[in-house]
Formats: C-alpha cells, structure tokens, sequence
C-alpha cells in the first residue's frame, strides 16, 4: 500500500520520553495504547509544576495559591466543554474515569429514574465497567437488561436493536468504540432511536475521545463519559458529560465537602452543578494537565493524528493477515486503530510473552470483554493498538516478532 505522512512522527517521539528507552536489550515499541496512551513531556511537567508551584486546594480558599489552582481547574473544564461541545460547563462532570462516571450514572439516574419491571439495553461489545453496574442495578431493582448481538464482523446488529426497543425501555448504554475490535458503531442512529421511544443515552467514549471528532450536542447523548489517560492525559481522571436538565432533577452521587450549599443536622442543601457531583478534594494536578493533554491533540490536529492511525491500521492490517495460521478478530468496515488477533496453536499470553522479550508491548486477554471472547469463542487474543507516535517501522517489528514466535512455538 501507498504510505502518506503529513506528521513529524520523529518528531513527535521526542516529545514522550517513555518511549526513548530499552526493553529485553530492544528499543521499545509501544502497542498497548487502548490500554493508556503514553504522555507527553508538556503533559508531564504541568504536573510537576503544579506540585512545584501552586499546590493547594480549590474553590473556597482566597489566598494566591488557592486562586491560581482553582483558575487553571475550572480552565479545564471550560477546555472539556469546547473539546466535547458541551453547552454549559455545569454539564462537565470530573470522575476518576469512564468507570466512576457509568456508575455515577447507575447509582443516581439509575436508581431514581429506572424501576421494577423497566428494562436498560447494552450490547455484546461492551468493556465490563458498562455490563456490571448496570447488572448490579437490575438485580436490586428487578429490571431486565438486553444485549444487542454482534455479527461475525464485530460489529452490532441494528435490526435486532431496533426490534429490542419498547415503552419499557429507560436507557441504553453503550460503548462508542470497541476496546477489544476497534469497531465504530453507529451512535447517532443508536441514540436517535432510543430517544424516538423515550429512552435515555449513555455513550462510553474512553476509546473514541482520542480518535474521533465528538460533539455531544450533535449526536444529541444524554450522557457521555471518558478517562484522560487514553488520550495522552493522566490516569485517575476522567469527565461525564450530562444534558443539564437530567443532572439537576439525578440526586447527589457522594456527601462530603464541595458537593453541599448549607449543612445542619437538620437538613442539607446541596450546590448547584457541576459541584454537586464532585464531593471532596478532586484530583487538582491531573484535571490541570488534562487540558495540557488536549492541547496537545489540537497542536498536531485530531484529523491528522486520526489519519496517521489510519494509515498504521491499514498497513498492519495487510501485513498481518499474511501471517499464516493468524486469524484477525474484529473486521468491521468502521474501525479505529485496534487488531485483535489469535494465533492457531499458540497461546494469546504466550504470544505476549515472546512479544515483550523482543521490546513489543501489546495487550494480550479478554481485555474486560469476556462475553465478547465468548461470542467468538475465544479466550482472548493479542491486541496491537496504534497512537500518534507509532510507525510502520514499529508494525515491522510486530510482524516479524509474530513470525519469531511461530518458530519458536510450531
């Protein structure tokens, strides 16, 4: 195939200094990114420089410090807002990540909204952080959960959604991207028609939010939920997105400071969004380099990165597929930069193992996917994932480390 480039990729490596060292005696090539995506030096020194510089608490301190931490934390959200096309800063909700922000969800809009004899819908492709909440509140509430299938492609089967949805029906959840395939499924029209019946969105965007242009406003989501480490942010943050209304008629999801307006023992009045979601000391240094992340992204452009990890897509896609004996799991038209593949005879860990011996690094199991593994009657498989500083030279190494491996073990 034709290679096009219209980034520095050599570039753009200085900027990670993680990627700049030896694994087993081989230079690193980093292909776990659905995993967490590496960060970059700016993203790393904003941290630092909080710590550094302007440590303390937010809100409700009016010293210098207290004033310059809560400026750069509500930067931040105003950058989330314009980053996900929210209309208001109050709908930007910060979480540890998309798994605190499914629960949130569950435990208020959930357990308010949702009751005995309703029914919520998620699909066969759905990460575990969207199969057990919702498991959890069907159990303790009697509601019924349906799973949209998915075909042999790896992708959902929207006639079997749409025969599905009812009355009885109060949400449906579910995932942007695959994790495990890659796949794109088609939000807009999932969301379009739940809403024709009544039913609320939760759209899980851990995996799209670092590929994919998303306006929340446009694909009309409810709820929109993402983690900052799989997008060259920190770990331990993370933002839901809700539709104003909806947040202010779901109650607290935490007591604690921040999230109230008056406290007696009598009766406490809670504040207004965003804060009535967030109780206690958030995590101030992350949230700030969050936004360090982002502009990150917009530096480079979003559709330049996204078509640099196109083009890695469709390379590694035609290389490996002529590895004999190794069959790719996920082959839907609409794919981001995820492989997941088995190997006939070998072991997905055992793979891994040699894999890492050579300086390749890639996410072997079920990747928080076991009833995907089971529809495809799997296990679990090798899973490369590509990022913006990732190269074809990289995808060389992974196949030849591929056929390594088959020698060593056939």
């Amino acid at each position: 195939m034709q290679l096009t480039q219209t980034l520095d990729i050599q570039a753009i490596r200085k900027d990670f200094p993680i990627l700049n060292q030896e694994i087993n005696g081989r230079k690193l090539v980093y292909l776990d990114n659905a995993a967490t995506t590496q960060k970059p030096t700016s993203v790393i020194d904003t941290i630092a420089h909080y710590y550094n510089f302007d440590n303390a608490n937010i809100h409700r301190g009016i010293h210098t410090l207290a004033e310059r931490a809560t400026r750069d934390f509500e930067a931040s959200r105003e950058a989330i807002r314009d980053f996900l096309g929210a209309s208001s800063i109050e709908e930007i909700i910060f979480t540890s990540g998309t798994t605190q922000g499914i629960n949130l969800v569950a435990s208020t809009f959930g357990r308010k909204f949702i009751k005995e004899g309703d029914e919520i819908i998620i699909s066969g492709m759905e990460h575990h952080s969207n199969i057990v909440p919702w498991q959890m509140l069907c159990e303790e509430k009697g509601i019924k959960l349906k799973v949209i299938p998915v075909t042999d492609l790896g992708e959902l089967d929207m006639e079997a959604y749409q025969n599905m949805l009812s009355e009885k029906v109060k949400l449906v959840s579910v995932n942007h991207v695959s994790n495990s395939l890659g796949t794109i499924n088609p939000v807009k029209q999932i969301i379009d028609l739940a809403h024709a019946i009544g039913a609320k969105v939760l759209i899980d965007g851990a995996q799209a939010t670092s590929h994919l242009n998303v306006n929340v406003q446009a694909l009309d989501a409810d709820f929109y939920v993402f983690s900052a480490h799989k997008l060259y942010g920190p770990t331990g943050i993370g933002v839901l997105y809700g539709k104003k209304e909806i947040l202010n008629a779901m109650p607290p999801y935490m007591g604690g400071g921040e999230m109230i307006k008056d406290v007696t023992f009598e009766k406490t009045t809670y504040n207004e969004l965003p804060y009535k979601f967030e109780a206690g000391t958030p995590n101030i240094a992350d949230v700030v380099a969050l936004k360090t992340a982002l502009e990150y992204i917009a530096k480079h452009g979003k559709e330049n990165i996204a078509a640099h990890e196109d083009m890695l897509l469709k390379y590694a896609t035609e290389q490996l597929s002529e590895i004999e004996g190794l069959r790719i799991v996920g082959q839907a038209k609409e794919k981001i930069s995820v492989i997941s593949f088995v190997m006939d005879g070998i072991h997905h860990q055992d793979i891994g193992v040699l894999l890492d011996n050579q300086g390749v690094a890639v996410r072997t199991g079920h990747h928080c996917t076991q009833p995907l593994m089971q529809r495809f009657n799997i296990l679990g498989t090798s899973r490369a994932s590509f990022a913006v500083y990732n190269t074809v030279e990289e995808i060389d190494k992974l196949v030849a480390g591929l056929h390594k491996v088959k020698k060593m073990l056939l």
